[in-house]
């Protein structure tokens, strides 16, 4: 079978053939037919993601397909089943083999690549905002980098949860989508003062933050007392330089999240949640943005269109 892998990190990722897996204990064996690409993706291929696994590996964190193979001791899954699959990698691929514990039925009604995009963004930020940062009806909530795979989803679904939604991003078109998945104001950071606009409207309860860098500590200025910062990422590769003293006077709480990590320490948070997503979607209340999809063969194209901050949304690799 052909599959997108990291054989070296001083390298780029190659499509290549290789064995086709057989499921062991408690696996399921997958015919992948989407994959979403992730920024943690673009780390992985350099070895900086926290996850990283041993090279040789297969690129793609989440992935959508029909169940083809059961391993010994699975039980609730069946042949021929649609499922999504929270993999950390492997979804670049023709086949792979799963846990059966980090994969999810999903329903006929939503399509292999609305579900290959749905549950790393919708899932950190409808978990991060709502467990974590405790967003309430009427509070304001600042999204940075709010065009992005997991900031527009953060848009939407705070919109969703009854906040006043700030979407921060670059340019006007990025902005538009972002006003169409709910954003009641828009903020250009390219040409307008982040930290003046957001306290002119009267301040931020919760900043959700997937860019990092001086966006960060512009938002962090306009917050209110006993704001709620969330620390998504750094897609704009910068750590952010905080200043404890405006921490210390405002009474303002900085919170890192990652949301993978629940795999290990909470996974009922991640699974109640998906089920809530899941129903949001059947409900009309959540529409997956897709900006453009690649076959398995421009897998590589696919990497440099995230790269190059060419997309809104999510980007999602097919392989039929």
């Amino acid at each position: 079978m052909r599959a997108f892998q990291a054989i070296s990190h001083d390298s780029p990722p190659i499509l290549t053939e290789v064995p086709r897996p057989t499921p062991q204990s408690g696996e399921i064996e997958l015919r992948i037919r989407a994959c979403g690409l992730n920024f943690a993706d673009l780390l992985m291929a350099k070895g900086t993601y926290q996850d990283t696994p041993p090279l040789p590996f297969t690129l793609g964190l989440e992935l959508a397909g029909e169940v083809v193979g059961i391993g010994p001791e699975v039980e609730g899954f069946s042949v021929g089943q649609r499922v999504a699959v929270n993999a950390g990698h492997g979804g670049l691929a023709e086949y792979g083999c799963f846990p059966a514990q980090v994969a999810m039925p999903i329903p006929d009604e939503m399509p292999f690549t609305d579900a290959a995009a749905f549950a790393v963004a919708y899932g950190t930020s409808h978990l991060g905002l709502t467990r974590r940062a405790r967003l309430q009806p009427g509070q304001r909530l600042v999204v940075l980098g709010a065009a992005g795979g997991v900031g527009l989803t953060a848009v939407e679904i705070g919109a969703q949860l009854g906040a006043e939604v700030v979407a921060v991003a670059r340019g006007p078109d990025k902005l538009a989508i972002a006003r169409e998945a709910g954003a009641h104001h828009l903020i250009d950071s390219e040409t307008e003062d982040l930290r003046e606009r957001v306290k002119a409207l009267g301040g931020a309860d919760v900043v959700d933050d997937a860019v990092g860098g001086a966006l960060t500590v512009a938002a962090i200025r306009a917050c209110k007392p006993e704001a709620r910062v969330l620390l998504v990422g750094f897609a704009s590769g910068e750590l952010p330089k905080l200043a404890a003293n405006h921490l210390l006077v405002k009474n303002v709480e900085v919170i890192g999240f990652y949301w993978g990590a629940y795999r290990l320490f909470a996974p009922e948070a991640l699974t109640d949640s998906l089920k809530e997503l899941v129903g949001w979607y059947l409900d009309g209340r959540l529409t997956p943005h897709v900006s453009r999809t690649f076959p398995l063969d421009q897998a590589e194209e696919a990497l440099e269109f995230l790269r190059g901050r060419k997309s809104t949304g999510k980007v999602v690799v097919t392989m039929d």
